[in-house]
């Protein structure tokens, strides 16, 4: 049954960007050192393309740990925008400031859930992992503590698969069109990943959840044998 208390959402803007090598090799600051990403998200004005890994010129720079089909589109909360801008004291932070392709208003890692489809004009996307932050956000915005913060407030956006291709573009409405599993939002699959790292079954439930990207699954499949381990006992 989809739920009726969800509010209408939006899609504010769309990111993309491709990998592109950023520093120089005699820097002192580690953040100017070399490095390479898709991270500087830019916003795309008029229709976007979106498949099945990406959309029209995006890319990520490593595929090892980003990119794929469960992490074909990352998607933000813009309803956090005015929080963060606040709390870093960065008043003009765009959207995409997260590495973002789709800032949606109307939603938060708290009202998404694990394995939820949405639909963008004839696009369909199914929610597949929490986003896991990572040093690549700190080095963008040059603050060792941003993981950190993104951790602790579980502020962390969400990644999408993409069920079915088309064109997407900015103002579009986001629909929510079926919720399999209403039990599992996407702050509580954080909140097991992060901070509940010794509980068993918790460990053992999340990685059940229907339409939990198989990274996830992998991981807290480990997890859970390391759990059980004579020594963990």
């Amino acid at each position: 049954m989809i739920r009726t208390d969800v509010p209408p959402t939006i899609l504010c803007s769309i990111q993309v960007a491709v990998p592109r090598s950023y520093g120089r090799e005699d820097a002192a600051d580690e953040h100017d050192q070399p490095w390479t990403t898709g991270f500087y998200k830019t916003p795309v004005e008029g229709s976007v393309f979106v498949a099945t890994m990406n959309l029209a010129g995006d890319g990520q720079a490593d595929l090892k740990n980003h990119g794929g089909a469960d992490k074909a589109v990352l998607a933000y909360s813009a309803d956090h925008y005015p929080q963060w801008r606040d709390e870093l004291r960065i008043p003009e932070m765009p959207h995409g400031a997260f590495g973002e392709n789709l800032t949606i208003s109307g939603l938060s890692e708290k009202s998404v859930c694990i394995g939820d489809i949405f639909r963008i004009g004839k696009v369909t996307f199914q929610v597949s992992q929490p986003r896991q932050p990572c040093w690549k956000l700190a080095r963008r915005w040059r603050m060792h503590e941003l993981v950190r913060f993104v951790v602790h407030n579980g502020r962390s956006g969400w990644y999408l698969r993409v069920l079915e291709e088309g064109w997407i573009e900015a103002r579009m409405p986001v629909e929510l069109i079926e919720r399999p599993n209403p039990a599992w939002p996407v702050a509580r699959a954080n909140e097991i990943l992060h901070h509940r790292r010794t509980d068993l079954p918790l460990t053992l439930a999340l990685s059940d959840v229907p339409g939990l990207s198989r990274a996830w699954v992998e991981e807290l499949r480990d997890r859970a044998e390391r759990l059980q381990t004579p020594s963990n006992i």
